[in-house]
């Protein structure tokens, strides 16, 4: 079975290190992505960080929740994450990538993915799901980021 692959990018107009500090304040989730009803810190050991999210009721009342993990690397203006409870997925893995660009701070997310053959969707239609998605949430994300950094006008 073939595995599920999604890249997307946005170019947020603010500082480098605004967008890597809101972007990655993972208990602060919430706040930042419409998706996530609440994100639970487990575990901190050096620049990986545990943690639990958890959705919002999707249309039948069920609320989707995992564990997954995220290894930052500043310097290198990347981070990997994994879920480390796969639910639905046989693997979840994702890179984010920042880099400076004309106009302000590329963020990139890729997203490498397969879904288990009991799971309510196939590969595909969840590839077709998180492009979707993820284009909405990163303008979101824009928004918020430059909001909270006080970059827009209300």
């Amino acid at each position: 079975m073939r595995a599920g692959h999604t890249e997307q990018s946005i170019v947020i107009d603010a500082p480098f290190d605004e967008v890597w500090r809101q972007t990655n304040d993972v208990a602060a989730w919430p706040g930042l992505f419409s998706e996530y009803a609440a994100a639970e810190i487990l575990e901190t050991a050096g620049n990986t960080v545990t943690f639990r999210l958890s959705m919002h009721p999707d249309e039948n009342g069920t609320v989707w929740s995992w564990v997954s993990e995220r290894t930052l690397d500043r310097e290198a203006g990347t981070v990997r994450a994994r879920r480390v409870e796969t639910g639905p997925f046989e693997f979840m893995d994702i890179v984010w990538t920042y880099r400076e660009v004309a106009g302000g701070v590329e963020m990139r997310w890729t997203q490498d993915f397969r879904m288990k053959p009991q799971a309510p969707v196939d590969t595909a239609t969840m590839t077709a799901r998180i492009t979707t998605n993820s284009t909405l949430q990163m303008a979101l994300i824009r928004g918020r980021v430059r909001e909270r950094a006080g970059l827009t006008t209300v």
